[in-house]
């Protein structure tokens, strides 16, 4: 069982960069493989990044391949997505998970509450 907050989230320029953190409690945080999900006004949720339970294997949707980057610190029992060049519609509530190496929202069983980024243009 893990409980997820994330923070970091601000409004930002476009092209600017911005780094995010989820923070996970709970039992053997290392042993999870992790993602980014991002939500906008009328949208559904939608897949950003993903990251094995020891890092060694990440994948990125087409969107933000380039310009974001997953990465884990497991003594820190922390997830991160620096996001660099960032675009307004890059606009979104995001959201880490815990639970699954994919793309598919219905993969991960536990989710934090979400934080907005808002990139003005």
């Amino acid at each position: 069982q893990v409980q997820l907050v994330e923070s970091g989230g601000r409004l930002v320029q476009a092209g600017g960069s911005l780094r995010l953190s989820c923070a996970a409690s709970g039992r053997t945080f290392s042993s999870y493989d992790m993602g980014w999900f991002r939500q906008a006004p009328g949208k559904e949720r939608e897949f950003v990044a993903t990251i094995n339970w020891s890092g060694g294997s990440t994948y990125y949707a087409d969107s933000v391949k380039g310009r974001f980057t997953i990465s884990r610190d497991n003594a820190k029992n922390t997830v991160y997505l620096q996001m660099n060049s960032l675009k307004p519609e890059d606009t979104a509530v995001y959201y880490c998970a815990a639970g699954s190496y994919g793309t598919s929202t219905w993969n991960y069983a536990y989710w934090g509450q979400g934080t907005q980024v808002t990139v003005s243009s």
